[in-house]
């Protein structure tokens, strides 16, 4: 049978040609295959890396708009309470000078009320001293004779005192 069997096929080149083909692929495999795997599982790895950062961002950026959001409805809370607080304050001042325009009203009030009780006593002293000149005159010339002063004003005073006891009971 020598080199060419009876379908045509030369065993020795076909051998040959097996073996550089395995030897082929085995160079393939340690010079491009195994290289090639590298490169893909590495673009493979930097391609899911890339995602878990897109995500990470993704997830920071939500957490950061709702801390935001957070911190905006907080802002808004304090400046209502700011608003409330000044507003109560305000009215607060408003009541207190109300009160204070009352109490020095009030003062005011009892003030006049003592001083015209003053400016009254003083024009009834002054009218009780004219009617008792004025009686002790009369009186002189009723009885045509002079009269001690002292004597008729202490006693119209007493008398002036005793009607107004009795007009008080």
């Amino acid at each position: 049978m020598g080199g060419i069997s009876e379908l045509g096929i030369n065993w020795g080149v076909l051998v040959t040609q097996i073996v550089t083909f395995v030897i082929l692929l085995v160079l393939l495999r340690v010079v491009a295959y195994k290289p090639l795997m590298k490169m893909l599982d590495e673009r493979s790895r930097r391609v899911k890396d890339s995602l878990e950062q897109a995500e990470a961002v993704k997830a920071q950026s939500a957490k950061t708009e709702e801390e935001l959001k957070k911190q905006l409805e907080q802002a808004g809370r304090e400046s209502q309470e700011r608003i409330e607080r000044a507003i109560k304050a305000g009215e607060e001042i408003k009541t207190k000078a109300q009160e204070d325009a009352k109490k020095e009203a009030e003062g005011l009030l009892v003030r006049a009320r003592e001083e015209i009780k003053r400016e009254r006593d003083e024009a009834v002293d002054g009218v009780r001293r004219e009617f008792a000149d004025l009686t002790v005159l009369a009186a002189g010339k009723v009885i045509e004779k002079s009269l001690d002063k002292k004597e008729h004003r202490e006693l119209i005073d007493k008398v002036l005192e005793e009607s107004t006891n009795l007009k008080k009971n």
